[in-house]
This record gives structure tokens, sequence and C-alpha cells, in this order.
């Protein structure tokens, strides 16, 4: 049976333990503790294009449900059903993603036709995003609680759910809240779009509008605030693995989908290029990926307007190893100090939250960071766009703008992966 470690302190939950959520050391003043999957499962693919049916027996959600007496027929009845009331509320379910080569953006960045560059396409998906599968794992983690009588609350007294996020993630959160009813607060910066304001509002989420304050300067005032909610009661329901550890689970899912994708297509790659705000999208999906191809290196990639992640890659290989540096959580991590700026601006987390699985994963596969300039990540968006047809946003094209700033150490006969997520509001 898996269980859940903190990089910080080896404090271990098991899997099947209810509202697993955080370290046990981890306090509302101190968050530098994260729990992680201590062991990855072995590719294992079901008949489905559902990713959390077609890879369920992965999830360690799975093995939670096991314990609670739910049987396979019933945990695969429990995501359909969700499935179809998500799609219901956003008019898109849970399928697997297209993942092709862009032949004409390939032939723009100089590739030669043995290499080349692959899209994965998220935009379709859930909320426009790879968001919500982090979180639908979480909501099945609640709802299993609830329908076997475990959840210290009945349908009548559920507490609030809490996400803080400027964009896809609260997107993605209002949308799986809103299709089992379930009262949410979202926590936004005072300069989030007024797109993603009114689509929350249509969600019925309850929007707190967070501001930086000369008291507190630097680090994210919305997850500060969404702590605090935390702390009252809220139930966290996010993307950022110290505030809850269930969003690492399903989010391996865009990783071992890539996997079965390209055994499909016959196709290995060098590298992926990935985004990264809070960190756990980026660590997923190369866990995810490496159960079939592990040296597939992780380039993370950043804006030079907010880095902190690259700063921490820096300062670990410094103060002893790039791997397992949690215990040395203050010295190679903190809150960017200049307020955070790009349009890109939903990789804007002044922290990179999951820092510690990132630089594992780096390491692991003889990766590193990318940070690209303003211009590039401008140019790798309207370039993206242009040569793909895909209606992505700036921060669902910076994975890109990590590879255009790389493209000299790249092989033309090289197949690197890029994932757009995030669509264009």
């Amino acid at each position: 049976m898996a269980n859940l470690v903190c990089v910080r302190c080896g404090e271990t939950m098991p899997v099947t333990q209810p509202m697993s959520f955080v370290c046990p050391r981890a306090t509302i003043y101190n968050r530098h503790h994260s729990l992680v999957l201590d062991e990855q499962p072995k590719l294992t693919v079901r008949e489905s294009f559902n990713p959390f049916i077609a890879f369920r027996r992965m999830l360690m959600w799975a093995s939670f449900a096991d314990a609670l007496g739910m049987s396979d027929d019933q945990q695969v009845d429990l995501i359909t059903v969700l499935t179809g009331r998500v799609k219901a509320v956003d008019g898109a379910g849970f399928h697997f993603t297209p993942l092709r080569r862009a032949d004409d953006l390939s032939r723009h960045l100089g590739f030669s036709d043995e290499g080349g560059v692959w899209i994965k396409d998220e935009t379709a998906n859930v909320a426009g995003s790879q968001k919500a599968r982090h979180i639908f794992t979480e909501l099945l983690h609640l709802m299993s609680l609830e329908i076997y009588g475990r959840a210290p609350w009945t349908f009548a007294t559920r507490p609030e759910l809490a996400i803080a996020s400027c964009g896809n993630a609260a997107i993605a959160a209002a949308t799986l809240a809103a299709s089992v009813n379930w009262p949410i607060n979202v926590f936004v910066p005072a300069d989030a779009s007024e797109t993603v304001l009114n689509r929350l509002h249509e969600l019925d989420a309850k929007v707190n509008v967070s501001l930086r304050t000369e008291e507190n300067p630097t680090g994210d005032p919305c997850v500060r605030e969404f702590r605090i909610a935390v702390s009252d009661g809220c139930i966290p329901f996010g993307v950022q693995g110290p505030e809850n550890a269930w969003c690492l689970d399903g989010g391996r899912t865009i990783g071992w989908e890539i996997a079965e994708q390209a055994r499909i297509k016959n196709v290995a790659f060098s590298r992926a290029y990935v985004q990264v705000g809070g960190g756990a999208f980026a660590a997923n999906l190369s866990q995810g990926l490496a159960t079939a191809q592990p040296n597939v290196k992780l380039m993370a990639v950043q804006t030079a307007g907010c880095a902190p992640l690259e700063r921490a890659w820096r300062l670990a290989g410094e103060t002893g190893s790039v791997r397992d540096a949690g215990s040395r959580w203050e010295t190679c991590m903190w809150p960017w100090e200049s307020t955070p700026s790009s349009i890109a601006d939903g990789i804007l987390d002044d922290e990179t939250y999951d820092w510690v699985s990132v630089l594992n994963q780096m390491d692991a596969t003889k990766g590193r960071p990318v940070v690209a300039s303003e211009d590039i990540v401008r140019t790798a968006w309207d370039h993206g766009r242009e040569y793909t047809g895909i209606n992505v946003s700036p921060t669902g094209s910076a994975g890109l703008a990590g590879l255009v700033a790389d493209r000299r150490n790249v092989r033309d006969d090289e197949n690197v992966l890029v994932v757009f997520s995030g669509v264009l509001r």
C-alpha cells in the first residue's frame, strides 16, 4: 500500500486515511511541508476514453475507494456520474485530449522530418485547461467520504470549498464544485480579468479579491487569505500540493495519457517543455510520462518576470544537491521579491509550491529550468496560434516559449513535447 510522505520532514500518512490533505506538521504559518506519493505505479490502461476510468487502478484514489469497500464497478460508476455532471455544467467531460505533431510550427522552428514539436492540446478539456484533472481526484475523495458516511458533514452541512487562483484553476474548481452543488470560495488577485470573474460568477462561486499590502508586500495574498479560510473550516480545493496532496493524484493522468498516446503513435520524446507556476503540473506530467518514457528531460519553463524555481535550482545545487532538497526549503524557495509580471499571468505564482517534486524530476530526467523573456513569451504565443490554429492563451503557450528560448540547444531531429493548456477567453 502506498503512503503519502512529506518532502520536508518525512512524516508519512496512508493513502487510505480520510482528509489526508496536508502534512500533520504543517501549520497556517508554516506550509514548508508537502505530501507526495512514495511510489509510482506501473502503466496500466483500461479501455475507455475517460482518463480517470482508463487509468483508475493507478490512482491513489482507487486504493482509498477500495478501503471504503467500493467495488471496481462502483468506482467506474461514480467517475461516470460525476463526469456527466461536469459535462452538463461545462459542455466538456473528461476525455483523452489530442496529441499531434505540429507540422507547420515544426517547420517554422527548423525541425527536420525526423523530429518536431508535438502539441498536447488541453484547451478543449474541462474548463479549458489541465487544471480540472488535478482537482477531480479531490472531488472523488470528498464524494466517496460523503457517500460512505465517513465525512464529518452531511449534504446539508457541507463546508465551503476554497481555492486561490487568478484564472484556469479557479474556473476548473468552480466548474467541478457547481457540478455537485458544492459552495466554493475563490480568492483572486485585484488584476484578475473581467472574463474570468464573469465566468466565476456564472458558476455561483463566491469571489474574494485579495490585495497586496504594505505589511505583506511579498507572497501571494490570495494564498494567504485562502489559508485563513481553510483554518476557519473551508476544504482546500486547488492545485498546490502543500495545500491538498490529492491534487497530485489526478494530475498524473496527463502524463499517463501522453505515454499511452506516444506508444500508439510510436514516438519517443527527448524533452518536455512544461510551464511552471505552482509546479504540480510539471511534476505530475513528468512522473506520469516516466512510467513509459523515463528519459524525457523535464524542461521547467518560467518567465523572467517571476522565476523562483530557477533560483531554487541554483541554490539547491550550491547548498548540497538539487534532489530531495525539502529540508533546505527556507534556503532555496521563498516568494519572488518584485511584483510578478507577464502576459502569461497564470504562471505568476510568487512561489513554486511543488518545487521539490519539480527539482526531483528535473534531476531524474537530466532536465533543467528555462527562463523565457517577455518578448519570447509573446512571440511564442503569436506563433503558437498562427501555426497550429489552437486558441491558446499566453499562459497556455508558455511551454512553447521555453522551447523557443532554448531552441539552439535542441537538435533538429529531436521530438519534443509541449502542452497547450489554457484556452484564450
